[in-house]
């Protein structure tokens, strides 16, 4: 490497990137692709043509209409595709000039826009996965999702609210026809994933916090729970360890394991993807854990849409005491003075990450 390109890659800030799950495409984001994407045709074709020919709406469609409609844009086979569309253009916005890309990473869903980011799956490919998995369940949802917190007001991860929260869990359980699990660690949240009996039992069981929790994710399936046994089972029919390549860029799972460009077994990833995390928990929480010890990045980006999951990495970052980050309004300075996140949903910061 000449002297120029050390100079070069010195100035460049070393960045974790972390693609969006499920419930980042609100009432707010609508228009996002032609707003911010209008010149990224030739992904937004890509994936419109695909939903053509399964004799689905196309994602320019879906994100061009008048009026945002709860029941149509959160619907798993749109949500999916519409949300990867938004992202990955995101992801082509980088400044790569500017930012080194030494990791990425996601949160449920976005495990599968991460592989496609990552390398690990070619564009055709990764539309397939991501778009087949959305639309497991377009004849009717299998168990749903409820999400609760497990912080004080300051951000931090109260232990024995977590602990009481488990033993609620547990006792949700005993109850007759009730199954109800952990579906994602989503920084200073939970989100339970279950069948319905299951779920009302928990309900009724957690305190109300904040007059909103515990909530009800409205058309999200038990995901990452064994109650998809069978969707893993037909996906995994559906599509071939062939869809896979290694990936360019390490991957961090919701396991919190690493799949590195170099060693990584394509057999595993598959069967990861398409069995481990749709039946066993995602934790989020521990996958932006190592994102930060092991790649020690200096800056972690979140894509588009929405910035919902902002929160969700400041509080793991909060329970590690991330750059002498302790509290709430820790974060909030830190965020003003010189942003550690730079989420592409909000202005101010993806305006720092463009090219």
């Amino acid at each position: 490497m000449s002297t120029v390109d050390n100079k070069m890659n010195s100035k460049r800030q070393r960045v974790v990137v972390i693609c969006p799950g499920r419930g980042t495409y609100n009432k707010e984001e609508l228009g996002y692709l032609q707003r911010l994407h209008s010149d990224k045709t030739e992904i937004v074709s890509l994936i419109d043509d695909y939903r053509d020919s399964q004799g689905q709406m196309k994602v320019s469609e879906l994100d061009g209409m008048e009026n945002y409609s709860m029941r149509v844009h959160t619907a798993g086979e749109n949500a999916s595709a519409l949300i990867y569309a938004c992202a990955l253009s995101d992801y082509q916005a980088i400044n790569k000039s500017a930012f080194d890309i030494v990791g990425v990473t996601g949160n449920s869903m976005g495990w599968y826009i991460a592989l496609a980011v990552a390398g690990a799956l070619n564009p055709e490919n990764a539309i397939t996965l991501i778009n087949t998995m959305g639309s497991m369940m377009t004849d009717g949802l299998v168990g749903g999702q409820m999400i609760y917190p497990i912080i004080n007001d300051d951000w931090q991860i109260d232990g024995e609210k977590e602990q009481q929260v488990m033993q609620w869990l547990a006792q949700a359980n005993q109850q007759n026809g009730c199954e109800v699990h952990v579906s994602i660690n989503l920084g200073g949240y939970i989100v339970f994933g279950g069948n319905k009996a299951g779920l009302k039992a928990l309900e009724a069981l957690l305190p109300v916090v904040q007059d909103r929790y515990p909530m009800n994710l409205f058309n999200h399936a038990a995901f990452h729970t064994p109650l998809l046994k069978d969707v893993s089972k037909k996906a995994m029919s559906l599509m071939s360890a062939e869809l896979f390549n290694a990936p360019e860029i390490p991957l961090i799972d919701g396991l919190g394991q690493v799949w590195q460009p170099y060693s990584c077994d394509v057999e595993q990833l598959y069967n990861y993807t398409l069995d481990t995390q749709v039946v066993e928990p995602y934790n989020f929480s521990k996958a932006i854990e190592v994102a930060i010890k092991e790649f020690a990045p200096d800056k972690l980006i979140i894509l588009g849409p929405g910035a919902t999951l902002g929160g969700a990495v400041a509080q793991s970052l909060i329970s590690h005491q991330w750059m002498n980050l302790k509290s709430k309004a820790n974060f909030i300075a830190q965020q003003k003075l010189d942003p550690y996140i730079l989420a592409m949903g909000l202005t101010e910061q993806r305006d720092q990450v463009l090219k």
